[in-house]
């Protein structure tokens, strides 16, 4: 299994998540900086960390949702490689158009750093084949514009398809419907706020992120 990680100007959990892929995957993820064009070759996962990009400036991944390589990533994701966004690279994704709606400024205008509840709403995709529906987590956030906004017609469609992964078990940040993560229509895409690869050992003070990337490995190498 073969995954990426891509980085970016402010970027600030890429060596989180290159050390969750390589504590679950065995082999070191490529580290692909943001004015590259193409991805290795071969490449099965691409990983959007968290962070600031650019500062935030313009709005949350903006600048970056328009970087050399989200060409690659876009290409990567119609022909069915599997993407992760993760907070910061949530916001990317969005701003990509590679997700539906936009992440805006926290309801209490805060910056919001701490473990959350989480419920999995939709066990059935390949990020969460490891979780039973409906089970409760705790994986920790850490964002000042991590609330999910879209028009009522988007949320429907979300909602009515499964696209809603995990929702928030908490008034959190002000996100519609409490929505913390969502996928594309194939599947294929995921954008999440909470960070699963701080909470993959038990040292960390917990392990409820690590099942995430335990499925993506037995769905690509199983």
């Amino acid at each position: 299994m073969k995954t990426a990680v891509i980085v970016f100007p402010g970027s600030n959990c890429d060596r989180d998540m290159a050390v969750a892929l390589e504590s679950v995957t065995g082999r070191a993820p490529a580290m692909v900086w943001h004015t590259e064009t193409e991805l290795p070759q071969g490449t099965d996962l691409v990983a959007l960390p968290g962070g600031f990009s650019f500062g935030d400036y313009l709005r949350s991944g903006a600048m970056s949702a328009r970087a050399p390589i989200m060409r690659a990533v876009a290409e990567a994701a119609e022909a069915g490689r599997l993407v992760l966004g993760v907070c910061n690279g949530f916001q990317i994704l969005t701003e990509a158009g590679l997700l539906p709606g936009a992440l805006m400024r926290n309801a209490g205008l805060d910056f919001i750093c701490r473990d959350v509840t989480l419920s999995v709403e939709n066990s059935q995709t390949v990020f969460t084949s490891r979780y039973g529906a409906g089970e409760r987590v705790t994986i920790p956030v850490a964002h000042h514009d991590g609330n999910f906004f879209a028009d009522e017609g988007t949320l429907a469609r979300l909602e009515g398809e499964g696209r809603v992964v995990f929702r928030y078990a908490e008034a959190v940040n002000g996100s519609a419907r409490d929505i913390a993560g969502i996928i594309n229509a194939r599947g294929n895409v995921l954008g999440m706020m909470p960070h699963p690869e701080r909470v993959i050992e038990a040292e960390h003070g917990g392990t409820d992120g690590r099942r995430l990337f335990e499925g993506l490995v037995g769905a690509l190498v199983g």
